[in-house]
């Protein structure tokens, strides 16, 4: 299977994935079953293990999705066992500014551009069957790397942010950008932030991607200029679908 960042190139179309909180298989398989192209493990807002985020992981390439994963949080305590557990790409949250992309960075690449620690027995390595070099040149250029850019400053810095050298990819988090603002998430001062930023991705050629919770805001997410985009999660799914079932029953 071809690594995500591929299918991201220009004219390729938009990708859609839903995010993953949930640990089982069956569904994973549903989720592809269904059609989306890719998932995201969420490991930020669910309880995802290492262990569990690992098998989703072997799970989702093995039913024919691209596999990213959302790490807990921005240090980077995580990313390299991720990475070796043979994610297509990662996404950081709560990057605020251009000295923790660097930090960022530094923990996804290798070396002289980060510190990544060479894992050549690790899934990513086949265990030890993949030759080095390409190990290394496949971890350096064919991985997704995507800061979030959550704070209204940190959208306002994107030129700078997006500059630093091993990332190459954004997401803007409309809910806590909001937040951010203290304006609602449709409110013209936002959107004037994220037009930015897609105008920012798109002057460097990288993908730029948001979250929405139904087809209609997906299909508009495609017509703004997203390059992926990320509809709903798996337990929101089967709870309006068992929710609409049962008011279908009591109605």
């Amino acid at each position: 299977m071809e690594r995500f960042l591929r299918h991201l190139s220009p004219g390729d179309g938009c990708k859609f994935g839903t995010w993953v909180k949930l640990g089982t298989l069956e569904t994973l398989e549903m989720l592809a079953i269904a059609g989306f192209d890719f998932v995201v493990l969420d490991m930020e807002h669910a309880p995802q293990t290492l262990e569990q985020a690992y098998r989703l992981i072997v799970g989702a390439q093995g039913f024919g999705m691209q596999a990213l994963v959302r790490l807990p949080d921005s240090s980077g305590a995580l990313a390299q066992r991720i990475l070796d557990s043979g994610a297509d790409g990662v996404l950081v949250p709560r990057v605020r500014n251009a000295a923790e992309a660097r930090a960022v960075a530094d923990s996804l690449c290798f070396g002289p551009t980060g510190s990544r620690g060479l894992g050549i027995t690790s899934r990513a390595g086949h265990w030890g069957m993949k030759p080095t070099p390409q190990y290394v040149a496949e971890g350096n250029a064919e991985v997704f790397r995507a800061v979030q850019l959550e704070d209204a400053q940190a959208l306002r810095d994107a030129a700078e942010i997006l500059a630093v050298d091993g990332i190459n990819a954004a997401f803007v988090g409309p809910g806590d950008l909001a937040l951010s603002t203290g304006k609602p998430a449709n409110h013209p001062d936002n959107a004037t932030l994220i037009d930015g930023l897609l105008a920012t991705c798109r002057e460097r050629s990288i993908p730029c991607g948001t979250a929405v919770g139904d087809a209609a805001a997906a299909r508009a997410a495609r017509e703004r200029g997203f390059a992926f985009v990320m509809v709903s999660n798996d337990c929101t799914l089967f709870g309006k679908a068992a929710q609409a079932l049962v008011r279908g029953i009591r109605e």
